[in-house]
C-alpha cells in the first residue's frame, strides 16, 4: 500500500490548486496535479513538489468523457483517490493581462450572455458536479473513507454584478457540497466548502497593482487581499480525519470583507 492519501486537485497548474497541491504533498500525500492547456506551469508546480508518487493529469471538465478519463488516470497512478479538492473554474471577467470578459447585463448582448453563462456553468457547476461523481463513486466502490473539498466563493454571497454567472455557479457548488455531505456521510464519505474572497494570484496582480487596487484591499478591515497558502492552509485542514465535524460547511475565507 502506498505511503500518504492520493490526492486529485482540479485547475492546479496555478494560484489556490498550485498551493494546494504543493500543501497536500508536503504532508507526505501524493498528488494528481490538472490541467487544462497550460502543460507548462503544471509541470513547473509537479517538478516543485516534495515526496514521490506525483502526476500530471489533463482534461477540460467541461468535457464529459474527459472527466471521466482523468479521474481514471489519477486513480490508476495514485493508486486511488482519497481526497478531491475541485478548484478548476473559469471566471468571465476583464482587466489587462486576462483572458477573460465580462458580461454585466446592462451592457451584454444576448448571444454573448448565453455564451457566457453555458461556458461557465458547464465548467463551473457541472465539470465539478461530473468529476465529484467520478470520483466519489470510486470511494464507494473501494470503501474509502474519503474527503471532497470544493473551492466555492464569496461572490455567491455577496454578488458578482460584472459575472453574475460566476456568482451562480459558485452558489450551486456550496449547494451541490452540502446536498453531498448529507448523502455521503453514511459511507464515511466528508464534503466541505471554502469560500474565498479577492486572492491574490499571477492572474490578479496587474489588477491589485493598478487603480483598482487599493480599493480592492479595503474591503478588508485587514487592508489586504488573501493569500494562496491561506485557502490552501484551510482545505488541508477540512481534507484531514480531524475535521469530519465540518461536513457540510462553507466556511467564509474573506478577511471579514463580507459577513453573513
Amino acid at each position: 500500500m502506498s505511503e500518504g492519501r492520493g490526492v486529485l486537485v482540479t485547475g492546479a497548474s496555478r494560484g489556490i490548486g498550485a498551493a494546494t497541491a504543493e500543501a497536500f504533498a508536503a504532508e507526505g500525500d501524493r498528488v494528481a496535479v490538472h490541467y487544462r492547456s497550460d502543460r507548462a506551469a503544471a509541470e513547473r508546480v509537479l517538478d516543485g513538489l516534495p515526496g514521490t508518487g506525483h502526476q500530471l493529469v489533463h482534461g477540460d471538465i467541461a468535457e464529459p468523457d474527459q472527466v471521466a478519463a482523468l479521474v481514471a488516470t489519477a486513480i490508476d497512478g495514485l493508486d486511488g483517490v482519497d481526497v478531491l479538492v475541485n478548484n478548476a473554474a473559469v471566471y468571465d471577467d476583464a482587466w489587462p493581462g486576462s483572458r477573460r470578459l465580462s458580461h454585466p447585463l446592462a451592457d451584454t448582448d444576448y448571444a454573448r450572455w448565453q455564451q457566457s453563462w453555458r461556458r461557465t456553468l458547464e465548467v463551473n457547476l457541472l465539470g465539478t458536479a461530473n468529476v465529484t461523481w467520478c470520483v466519489a463513486r470510486h470511494m464507494l466502490d473501494t470503501g474509502r473513507a474519503g474527503r471532497i473539498i470544493n473551492v466555492g466563493s464569496r461572490g455567491a454571497y455577496r454578488g458578482e454584478p460584472e459575472v453574475p454567472a460566476y456568482g451562480a455557479s459558485k452558489a450551486g457548488v456550496h449547494a451541490l457540497g452540502q446536498s453531498l455531505a448529507v448523502a455521503l456521510a453514511p459511507f464515511g464519505i466528508g464534503v466541505a466548502s471554502v469560500a474565498p474572497g479577492f486572492v491574490a494570484t499571477d492572474m490578479t496582480s496587474a489588477l491589485l497593482a493598478g487603480p483598482a487596487g487599493a480599493p480592492i484591499r479595503a474591503q478588508s478591515p485587514w487592508g489586504r487581499v488573501g493569500t494562496v497558502r491561506e485557502i490552501a492552509a484551510a482545505i488541508l485542514w477540512l481534507a484531514s480525519p480531524d475535521a469530519q465535524w465540518a461536513s457540510g460547511a462553507v466556511l467564509d475565507l474573506n478577511g471579514a470583507s463580507h459577513l453573513r
